[in-house]
């Protein structure tokens, strides 16, 4: 009896494709209690070796927070306290969405490549570049590129941290689009819409004078007239040019050239992210102005506010405040643009300290109420480790495993944009050397732990729900055969589903996506690729398994859990975005101000309000023109690249400093990350060209290769400046410049 329970308690055996097969699938639970002793293991051992042998902290020596401190920037900070702000500063879209994405290789290759990447190679990264600026009196990376390489090796390193910066907000900006606005995909012209027996078609006016008709739930769509149906569970809205009839022949409908399908936005998460904005600005005056210093009471009112604006949110639908919040793609996009301009702008007091302070109670909240809830619910992986069907490429990335799944699954493993914020704000507050310990090492494997639970949860997800949503309806066609001969080999049949809600069996991972939409609010789910609604939808799936005890409806629950979800994912993301447009601001005010003095001053308004304009209308552009399948691989790519950036700066210093002997704790990772991100730059680059060649979205695939290029050669033109001081280091035995 104990063994059955506890082989239940790891597995389930469930009905294969064939009549009385079955299939083995694990749990969840050992695999998060795992991940979590590895990652124990490794800040035990490992950050306890790079902490005494290869940076040799020092307690005793200064650090500049106190050798500087002036109240503003150099300031010593509490250990926790900072380590809050730094998790905070880091935590970004990618250890969410990296891993969700990459769900069309499988589970395994995602989760070998977390577990071994965080603990070998990003948290490395993070703790020894802060490490490398708290001893350079907390400069930047480009600082260090000038003390280490020289001032040739700090101009490449400026200029490219420029560009990569822009490709990772495009990036991070992307997820939030397609979160919360509305778009438009393409039909087929030619495609067979079967209706269900007794029901009609309704019909009304669209704008720009394009008719919209509402198609019932349970219609078979077949995009061919050779195509297999397949069944289409849910309603659905489609646009028709004007005056072009529909075609309906025996209750089938033949959609004409030029139709789309309506995807609405969320009014309900706009609604809700809008709302964190005034309240991170009342906060900010709250603690700043009105009652100084009373920080417990401002979090307590704060965190309030943004939870009634979740439950607020479910009046927007359906109200006359649906039009206002329910944004187009290009009203969001905006939004977005008008939101990171005013972010950089204002006082940081203002803004972007209260949002990063309440983001942080958010962010760390919810990971540990996922992994209660992972542990709690306990629910089936229910995606292959390796799934064979997309090894070389499928609807996500076009390109195989290797080397996508490296550059796919970034920041939960590795993070370039992370080595920016260890050698910015966070090095200026360090107490003691020992701290960088806790706050390099450990927020960083907490990172990988948020990859790891979002990893979990897409693949808790069934298959016949999570390609629907993650595929975009423009591209179904094409994948469609090789989804329906994946959902015979990996899924659960559809039989075993009914006979479980004909019993009663309430459980979420058994509804199909009618009954999903209708769970999360009547929110539409299918096409909304991009993997922040995939990711919301397995986030409420998992608290609604683990609070079933509470016996509630699951439509009244879910809806709920659906919006705070992307709640917290967008502000997961925008605490990034505000932080790097500002960021990116002061780099390209001091890229100007090489060319006018005045520039290079943060306080002169002229110069921020240019900076700002040229920043975010960089990655405003490359948002609008691009698609999930262009732009996260190209921010995966100059993520990486500046990863490989930050690594060989550090191994530098160690060189430089004697302690080559250690070179190869940041050297391995190096070059693993540099051999994966240039294969993938090289398809990239290689795909692009092949796209101009036959005339597709010429414009488009030549910026973004031109971007592309230009990020690989500045980091190799670095790589060869900093190999070339390995190298006169190892046979002169001294650095270049400096007496021994």
């Amino acid at each position: 009896m104990a063994e059955a329970l506890l082989a239940n308690m790891f597995f389930e055996t469930v009905a294969g494709p064939d009549p009385g097969s079955q299939r083995t699938l694990l749990r969840a639970m050992p695999v998060m209690v795992g991940a979590l002793c590895i990652l124990a293991i490794a800040f035990r051992y490992y950050s306890a070796f790079l902490a005494a042998k290869v940076a040799a902290f020092d307690d005793t020596r200064i650090t500049p927070a106190h050798r500087f401190n002036d109240g503003q920037n150099y300031h010593p900070t509490n250990r926790w306290v900072l380590f809050g702000h730094h998790f905070a500063a880091i935590s970004g879209a990618g250890p969410l969405i990296g891993p969700v994405l990459a769900m069309q290789y499988g589970f395994a290759p995602g989760l070998i490549w977390l577990l071994v990447g965080v603990c070998l190679a990003g948290a490395v990264q993070d703790m020894l570049v802060m490490f490398a600026s708290v001893r350079r009196d907390g400069k930047s990376l480009a600082e260090i590129a000038r003390t280490e390489l020289g001032k040739p090796a700090s101009l490449i390193c400026s200029i490219a941290i420029l560009f990569i910066v822009i490709i990772a907000l495009a990036g991070l900006a992307f997820v939030v689009v397609k979160a919360l606005g509305g778009e438009e995909a393409k039909l087929p012209p030619g495609m067979l819409i079967e209706l269900p027996g007794g029901e009609n078609l309704s019909e009304q006016p669209g704008d720009d004078g394009k008719t919209i008709w509402q198609f019932p739930k349970k219609c078979s769509i077949r995009y061919s007239p050779r195509e297999q149906p397949s069944n289409r569970a849910e309603a659905f809205r489609v646009s028709v040019p004007t005056n072009t009839p529909l075609e309906v022949v025996n209750d089938t409908v033949i959609i004409p050239a030029g139709s789309k399908q309506i995807i609405p936005g969320s009014s309900w998460g706009t609604f809700t992210i809008f709302c964190t904005i005034p309240i991170a600005m009342f906060v900010g005056f709250y603690m700043y102005r009105v009652r100084k210093g009373r920080i417990v009471e401002a979090s307590i009112i704060g965190g309030i506010m943004v939870l009634a604006a979740v439950f607020a949110g479910a009046y927007i639908p359906n109200s006359p405040l649906e039009k206002i919040f329910g944004l187009s793609r290009e009203n969001t996009i905006i939004a977005l643009c008008t939101y990171g301009f005013i972010a950089a702008i204002l006082p940081v007091w203002m803004l972007l300290t209260p949002r990063d302070y309440l983001s942080s109670f958010l962010k760390i909240g919810t990971l540990g109420l996922l992994v209660a809830g992972v542990i709690i619910a306990n629910p089936t992986l229910k995606h292959p480790p390796l799934n064979e069907t997309w090894a070389a490429g499928g609807p996500t990335f076009p390109g195989g495993l290797f080397p996508f799944v490296f550059i796919c699954v970034m920041c939960g493993a590795i993070s370039g944009f992370h080595a920016l914020v260890s050698s910015g704000t966070t090095p200026k507050m360090i107490d003691k050397e020992s701290d960088i310990r806790t706050i390099g090492y450990g927020a960083m494997l907490l990172e990988g732990l948020v990859g790891l639970v979002a990893l979990i949860a897409a693949a808790s997800m069934p298959l016949d729900i999570y390609y629907p949503i993650n595929v975009d309806v423009e591209k179904e066609p094409e994948f469609q055969a090789r989804m329906q001969q994946m959902y015979l080999k990996y899924g659960e049949t559809p039989e075993a589903k009914d006979k479980l809600h004909e019993a009663g069996v309430r459980d979420v991972h058994k509804l199909d996506l009618a009954q999903l939409e209708e769970s999360v609010g009547g929110e539409s789910l299918r096409g909304r690729t991009g993997g922040a609604v995939t990711l919301a939808v397995s986030m409420a799936m998992i608290f609604t398994d683990a609070f079933s005890w509470a016996d509630q409806e699951l439509k009244d629950l879910m809806k709920y859990w659906y919006h705070f979800a992307i709640m917290f994912e967008a502000l997961f993301i925008l605490t990034t975005i505000d932080a790097g447009t500002r960021i990116a601001r002061y780099l390209f005010q001091e890229t100007l101000g090489k060319v006018h003095p005045k520039f290079a001053r943060s306080d002169w308004l002229p110069g921020a309000l240019l900076a700002t304009t040229l920043v975010t209308g960089g990655w405003g552009i490359l948002v609008y023109t691009g698609q999930i399948n262009t732009i996260w691989p190209m921010f995966g790519i100059a993520n990486q690249l500046l990863a490989v950036m930050a690594l060989a700066l550090v191994t530098t210093m160690l060189i430089n400093s004697g302690k080559g002997r250690y070179a190869l704790v940041t050297m391995l990772p190096m070059l693993f990350v540099t051999t994966t991100t240039l294969t993938a730059g090289q398809i990239m680059v290689r795909n692009q060209l092949t796209n101009i060649e036959n005339g597709t979205q010429v414009s488009i695939n030549a910026m973004n290769m031109g971007l592309t290029l230009f990020v690989i050669i500045s980091v190799c033109s670095l790589l060869m400046i900093a190999a070339a001081r390995w190298i006169t280091v190892a046979i002169s035995g001294r650095v270049p410049g400096k007496t021994t």
